[in-house]
């Protein structure tokens, strides 16, 4: 080869080089990636003109692989494409056609309560007393007499109407405390020996929004509801810090196999945040974490203030949030209503000052710049949870920019829909909740009421940012489950037929957006995820179902969705 040749040669070798991007820590291959960085849905759902969507073919994938380094993603494209991105160090995930979406997220958790749930006794989905005192007879017969046993997730608003008492728990587990917690945390029940540790006698008043159920004699009968749980709770001996880390990571490792990259804590207390820093500065948390500082505890309040809202969005954890109640739940009666409960007349719930709702340090820590994030179930909770929000933008005009969110905005009355636009509000709700309390929900409000409730789409429609969770363990938090029942208004057994009050659902975009690329913003993360795409975190859910195509064709079928892996900062965190 002569030199002209040879230089040539060399230049077109140097220049290919150049051009060959650096080998990824990670490629998926051979998936169907939705990346949600096209524009967003209309408020009624209609797709945007940029979508990968037609109306002759419905939607398709925009992309097939992703790259990963350092982290971050650095490719998006085509399979084909993608194999510039394999070395020989590269960790590569053949997905033989599995869904692959932006990290999910669920917006409204309590982890810890999740980790305690995995050793406690599980009393969700069972339907009577009968069942529950035979699952902790069970559990008792195999530890020492004098151990606390603690169940949790029996369905206060189903048994509303029959709640239990301690007769048959006390007679089944006499020398055991047994405390059982209701699914929601608005009710608790326990036997009679817990009643007697924990000091709950006919003597005790019951706390201002709290009611402790009692028989002719005056005698607590074994119920606690609303405000009076923690006089139950209370009594069982606390978790050491080392108990509660074990309890997190047990809750992460669990919403990791269920394909979650991060989770909003909702309400996070002193001794749990504690637990939670220790775990960061270990770097042991295998999810990111938006932690909610509890509005209960001052303590925790006080020094947050002092520290100011936690703005490092590439920490693992982060504090820039407050987590507050305004009034019960509906099942339990507790949720604040403008009108009296249609199966209760002249009763109207609890609310405010009554439920620890503490509008002074709330205000405070608007001030401070932190986020509030206020429970309110009922239209009236939600209508006063608004007044007070605007009353604190008036005399403090920049609050409105902490990205400020109601939980739950389950019941709301059509005047005040569109406050939550005009309020710069996140309405941040939980799909199954609607399902669950279907059988129930119409008769606490009556038929008018129930139209402006878990109303997603007259929410959207006004134009109020969303956002999509579980506010588990008190519902399934599988995000399967969560998507079919913002599509389709159908519980699990895929009732009923049409859906329950349909008009009210959302599209499978709009679903997995209020898991996703709506969360991402409500955390103030949408710069670093929520999108698949190059210089974001590598945060993705991949799945073995592709719920936009099933939202049209089958979608009962998106129930059946397993994760396949799930991946967080580039780091396979579960896979199947």
């Amino acid at each position: 080869m002569n030199r002209p040749a040879l230089l040539l040669a060399i230049l077109l070798v140097n220049v290919t080089s150049a051009c060959s991007p650096q080998p990824a820590d990670l490629l998926l291959t051979n998936a169907r990636v939705y990346s949600l960085g096209w524009s967003e849905p209309g408020l009624d759902g209609a797709p945007a003109l940029d979508a990968p969507y037609s109306a002759s073919e419905g939607w398709r994938p925009d992309a097939e692989a992703v790259a990963v380094r350092g982290g971050r993603i650095v490719f998006v494209g085509s399979a084909e494409e993608g194999e510039a991105y394999r070395g020989s160090a590269t960790e590569v995930l053949d997905l033989d056609g599995a869904t692959v979406v932006p990290g999910m997220v669920d917006s409204h958790t309590h982890v810890v309560e999740l980790g305690a749930l995995l050793a406690r006794v599980n009393l969700i989905d069972v339907a009577t007393e009968e069942e529950a005192v035979a699952l902790v007879a069970e559990r008792a017969a195999g530890l020492p007499e004098g151990t606390w046993i603690v169940g949790a997730g029996w369905d206060e608003g189903a048994w509303a109407n029959r709640y239990p008492d301690m007769e048959l728990i006390s007679e089944r587990v006499p020398n055991h405390p047994v405390y059982m917690r209701g699914l929601h945390g608005f009710a608790g029940w326990g036997n009679r020996l817990a009643f007697e540790l924990a000091g709950i006698t006919a003597d005790t008043e019951a706390p201002t929004g709290g009611e402790i159920r009692k028989d002719a004699r005056g005698a607590p009968t074994g119920l606690l509801l609303n405000r009076a749980v923690p006089l139950l709770d209370d009594a069982i001996p606390a978790p050491t810090n080392e108990q509660l880390q074990e309890q997190i990571l047990d809750g992460l490792r669990e919403m990791a196999r269920s394909g979650f990259v991060a989770v909003h804590e909702a309400g996070a207390a002193t001794a749990t945040m504690a637990a939670f820093e220790v775990l960061e500065a270990d770097g042991r948390l295998p999810l990111r974490v938006y932690s909610m500082l509890s509005a209960r505890d001052t303590s925790v309040l006080a020094a947050w203030e002092a520290r100011g809202p936690d703005r490092d969005t590439d920490s693992m954890l982060r504090t820039r949030s407050v987590k507050a109640f305004y009034d019960g739940a509906l099942g339990s009666r507790g949720a604040r209503l403008l009108e009296d409960y249609t199966d209760t007349p002249g009763h109207r719930g609890l609310a405010g000052e009554g439920y620890g709702f503490d509008a002074d340090w709330l205000k405070r820590m608007m001030v401070a710049g932190f986020q509030i994030a206020i429970h309110a179930i009922g239209d009236a909770g939600n209508r006063e949870s608004l007044d007070f929000i605007e009353a604190v933008y008036q005399e403090t005009p920049r609050a409105r920019d902490n990205r400020n969110r109601i939980e739950h905005a389950q019941v709301v009355h059509p005047d005040d829909i569109s406050r939550f636009t005009e309020l710069d509000l996140v309405a941040s709700m939980e799909p199954a909740h609607a399902v669950e309390d279907m059988p129930w929900a119409e008769e606490r409000v009556g038929p008018d009421r129930i139209r402006s409730a878990y109303a997603w789409r007259t929410l959207r429609s006004a134009g109020a940012r969303m956002t999509f969770n579980s506010d588990l363990p008190g519902s399934d938090w599988s995000v399967f489950y969560g998507m079919h029942a913002a599509i389709t208004r159908r519980n699990k057994s895929r009732e009923p037929a049409g859906g329950w009050y349909p008009t009210q659902s959302l599209t499978a975009e709009e679903a997995l957006r209020a898991y996703s690329t709506w969360a991402a913003y409500v955390a103030f993360s949408e710069d670093d995820t929520g999108v698949i795409e190059a210089g974001r975190w590598a945060d993705l859910t991949v799945m073995d179902v592709d719920p936009f195509a099933l939202a049209s064709e089958d979608p009962g079928g998106i129930l059946d969705g397993e994760i396949v892996a799930t991946i967080v900062a580039g780091r396979v965190v579960h896979q199947r």
